[in-house]
């Protein structure tokens, strides 16, 4: 990950600035996501950490890299904040309800201890600033798990907050995945294997166990 990057990012966080999209040259800018990662179990009060590389794969600087972030489905879209639901209750001064809760200072690049990404007028949506050709930009957010059940997650990278400013894949589609992931209320059971480590009892290792 180049050093400018990571300059750019912190700044602009550090300043408490949202990022603005003046000034960012419209076109085309290929990007590839090189990794992205987020536990698909998860238990209410686990931290976890989501993880997404991008890496500038075209021939020009992107001007602002950006990740918006979104829960699938209809109440997922309806928050107006990042990692929420929407409950549709009437009469509710604020229907929004967090699923994950984000780590204060987060998100990080690298293993940088300060935070990486600037807020932008959109809630779900993170700038980490220019980006050089070849370079990475490695993105974390730290989430803690408060609502039981089963979400997928969204995720999209584009090169500016500007409608004509759009990251593409070398195939040419949007660059972004999703990540399905199940929370639970109970923890697993878990058993010291021998090498020493804590595991997961699977419930066909529990049914031979019994036999």
């Amino acid at each position: 990950m180049g050093s400018a990057v990571l300059a750019m990012a912190v700044l602009l966080a550090a300043c408490g600035e949202s990022s603005s999209d003046s000034n960012q040259q419209a076109g085309n800018y290929e990007v590839k996501v090189t990794d992205a990662s987020f536990p698909p179990k998860q238990v209410v009060g686990q931290t976890s950490l989501l993880k997404i590389d991008a890496r500038n794969t075209g021939e020009h600087a992107v001007p602002d890299l950006t990740v918006t972030v979104n829960i699938e489905g209809k109440y997922g879209e309806a928050a107006r904040i990042p990692f929420a639901v929407h409950d549709p209750q009437p009469g509710l001064a604020n229907g929004d309800r967090p699923v994950w809760v984000l780590a204060a200072t987060y998100p990080r690049l690298g293993n940088s201890k300060a935070p990486g990404g600037a807020e932008t007028s959109a809630p779900k949506t993170y700038a980490f600033g220019e980006v050089k050709p070849g370079q990475t930009v490695e993105a974390t957010w730290k989430l803690s798990a408060v609502r039981a059940g089963k979400y997928t997650v969204a995720y999209e990278i584009d090169a500016g907050l500007g409608p004509e400013t759009k990251a593409v894949t070398a195939g040419g589609s949007p660059p972004g995945g999703t990540f399905v992931t199940k929370i639970s209320t109970a923890l697993p059971e878990t058993e010291v294997n021998g090498a020493g480590e804590i595991v997961e009892i699977k419930p066909n290792a529990k049914q031979s166990s019994g036999n």
